[in-house]
């Protein structure tokens, strides 16, 4: 297990790469966060960071299986609502099946503000957009990335929407098959839940069950990952398993759900209670059942810390990004875990 510095940056804030999303090609590998300001002054029980500055999107990119990384800042990718171009309508179908494509969302706020989505198809090295995402007759779209491709025209997505009382949120699956061009709804992912369930993570299994790994939260205390099921291509889902349970600590964490390459499934996560760090968990039936925690680090110096997402190098070797308090009053860091499920 070996643990390397992505970004790090006197007075930054690096944060939250489950809210950008990551891709792969083979050893390349490029991943979203935020490069926010960090306020040291600011209250520990919320995130410290500036919220009069923008929180300016950022790409780490490594092209060694997540040995060494360089960062980079397209001009294209800052959000209309930070200063960047206002969106447009989608004019041309996209390529999901082109060599280099990548799809990211970002969503302007989780309850009563839309979801904006830009795509490259040169491993993420050009961006076009911002472009308009339909907001589904809601209030608020809280999209953030996580796609899975069928063809050149065709995908689904999975988003969270603003409950009936506008607070967030209810995860769903959206589909089109026209490139972007129009998406429409394929099916609500449980009920309207009394907290919120957000922030899925989705797998498709050989056999066409699509599983995807959401974040809950009952009452503001109680947290916890489950795992929903759908049969028939993300039409009617049901749960299927419940991967972590409460283990205590703040606010909870979304998952990271990856399919290796032996079929084994994982799911990477925040862990929030002290000892704070960060871990996972394996399962070898399809995600059914679920190992004990493995704890990939446990020296985390504050709460706030997580949102993995995950890569597989060529080698088997899984790369797990996150960010990371090394200490309460600190800099906020973009970290990468490499090790072997």
């Amino acid at each position: 297990m070996k643990h390397v510095q992505v970004y790090a940056k006197e007075g930054r804030y690096g944060g939250w790469p489950a809210n950008f999303g990551l891709w792969n090609w083979g050893d390349e590998i490029l991943c979203g966060f935020s490069a926010s300001y960090f306020m040291k002054e600011g209250d520990p029980e919320h995130h410290m960071r500036d919220k009069t500055r923008p929180d300016e999107p950022a790409l780490a990119r490594s092209l060694d299986g997540g040995e060494t990384w360089s960062i980079e800042q397209p001009p294209a990718l800052i959000p209309p609502y930070q200063g960047g171009a206002q969106p447009t309508q989608l004019r041309e179908p996209m390529d999901f099946t082109a060599p280099g494509f990548a799809l990211t969302l970002r969503a302007e706020n989780a309850h009563d503000k839309p979801t904006y989505f830009w795509f490259s198809n040169d491993r993420g090295r050009d961006w076009k957009g911002p472009f308009l995402f339909p907001m589904f007759g809601r209030k608020g779209i809280g999209a953030r990335t996580d796609y899975l491709i069928i063809s050149s025209k065709e995908a689904l997505l999975f988003v969270t929407a603003a409950k009936n009382d506008g607070r967030e949120g209810r995860p769903l699956c959206v589909r089109t098959t026209d490139g972007g061009m129009t998406w429409k709804i394929q099916g609500w992912i449980g009920d309207e839940p009394p907290g919120f369930s957000i922030m899925p993570s989705s797998v498709r299994l050989p056999g066409g069950r699509i599983l995807t790994a959401l974040r809950v939260n009952k009452d503001k205390q109680t947290d916890w990952i489950d795992v929903y099921a759908s049969d028939d291509n993300g039409k009617t889902w049901r749960e299927f398993a419940k991967p972590v349970q409460f283990r205590g600590g703040k606010s909870g964490n979304p998952p990271s759900l990856k399919r290796l390459p032996d079929g084994r499934l994982s799911i990477t996560y925040g862990h929030r209670g002290k000892p704070y760090g960060i871990r996972a968990t394996i399962s070898e039936d399809d995600g059914k059942t679920w190992s004990p925690d493995i704890v990939l680090r446990d020296d985390g110096g504050a709460w706030d810390l997580g949102y993995t997402r995950d890569a597989v190098r060529k080698d088997g070797k899984m790369v797990t990004i996150y960010y990371w308090s090394p200490k309460l009053y600190a800099e906020r860091e973009i970290v990468a875990t490499i090790w072997k499920p």
